[in-house]
């Protein structure tokens, strides 16, 4: 799904983007031209409206070449995403623009007060990956009216989800790991923005505003399925490493005499496993999406599915990793080294609580 060329650049310039502490402009670029924030935008606002397998297998190739970069295009995309939520002209004069680039927090980290007919806004979030190149912001706050917090039925508080232009947030430069450190996530606030109640939105599917079938995915699934592109196309750029360096010290016959056998057939059953598992969550993902297409809209078994399976995988991936890692010596100690690079992004990566391993 990418070209030589892309290719090539994506791996040219991914130590400039690890320097530097985000995406630099060579490659942002060439993502605004490959669409790739938009892979799930509608086409009739100027986006590819990619199938979730389509996207699951591009995104898992990205991740490959470069999981700072891949991670990236996962979670703006992700947010981009919610253009089918979105009032149709709204979302339009959005998202026909070449360069648009939507982030922001999953997190309630705010308060927006509805009085007079406008929210103002007030609060902190973290992790806005893309924060420096990110044309808006999204984000969720409990909401009060009158300056009294609303209740839903069950006496739950009220959250809603906005998006606001980057000129009114101020960002906070504090994304500091040591690993996807060209994702630049970094923090934002706001203070007292008015906002008019049309910046509002819901992400479920009672309220998608697009026929895609990937609008009636609940947002959770949808999260799991991407992120865990990421992981496994991490994931088989460490064994392919990881690999690559077992046939260079197989030319010590001492060495090869001794290790070479186990190790590689340790690599084979740890590809094997992988490979069995991601085919068992393709398949869930097509029965779901062509589920959604004839209109039938149940697939929490599917779901569950996915869920339990996505989370031994990402525990899986991790205890591979550890394990494969002290067989690597000094050479994946090294900080240019691309297996300590796809190391640190893996484990920065594991961080994210959506795919953490579960008590």
């Amino acid at each position: 799904m990418i070209s030589p060329k892309n290719k090539a650049l994506i791996q040219d310039y991914q130590a400039q983007s690890i320097q530097h502490k985000r995406l630099v402009a060579e490659q942002l670029e060439m993502i605004y031209e490959q669409k790739w924030f938009n892979i799930w935008v509608p086409r009739s606002y100027g986006g590819l409206e990619l199938s979730i397998m389509e996207g699951f297998s591009l995104l898992e190739e990205l991740a490959y070449l470069d999981g700072g970069l891949g991670w990236t295009v996962t979670l703006c995309s992700g947010a981009n995403m919610f253009a089918g939520y979105l009032q149709p002209d709204s979302a339009k004069a959005i998202f026909s623009r070449r360069k648009v680039c939507w982030g922001g927090s999953g997190r309630v980290g705010g308060v927006a007060n509805l009085e007079d007919g406008l929210y103002e806004i007030s609060g902190q979030w973290q992790y806005a990956t893309g924060a420096p190149h990110l044309t808006h912001f999204t984000l969720n706050c409990f909401i009060h009216e009158n300056g009294v917090p609303l209740l839903d039925e069950d006496g739950n508080p009220v959250v809603r989800s906005f998006f606001v232009d980057r000129d009114n947030v101020l960002i906070h430069y504090d994304w500091d790991t040591m690993g996807l450190e060209c994702t630049a996530s970094h923090s934002f606030s706001i203070d007292k923005l008015s906002v008019s109640p049309s910046n509002s939105f819901t992400i479920s599917p009672e309220h998608r505003l697009s026929s895609s079938p990937l609008f009636a995915y609940p947002f959770l699934p949808f999260a799991e399925i991407t992120l865990l592109a990421n992981y496994t196309g991490m994931y088989r750029r460490f064994l392919d490493l990881v690999e690559k360096y077992f046939f260079e010290k197989s030319k010590n016959e001492a060495w090869a005499d001794k290790y070479a056998k186990d190790r590689f057939k340790l690599v084979d059953r740890k590809r094997i496993y992988l490979e069995q598992e991601i085919q068992l969550i393709r398949e869930h993902c097509v029965v779901s999406w062509e589920n959604f297409k004839i209109g039938q809209t149940s697939n929490d078994a599917i779901f569950q599915q996915i869920h339990l399976q996505a989370h031994a995988i990402v525990k899986e991936i991790k205890s591979s990793v550890l394990e494969l890692y002290p067989m690597v010596g000094i050479h994946g100690a090294q900080r240019k080294n691309e297996l300590n690079i796809v190391f640190r992004n893996l484990f920065t990566a594991s961080q994210h609580s959506l795919l953490n391993i579960e008590d």
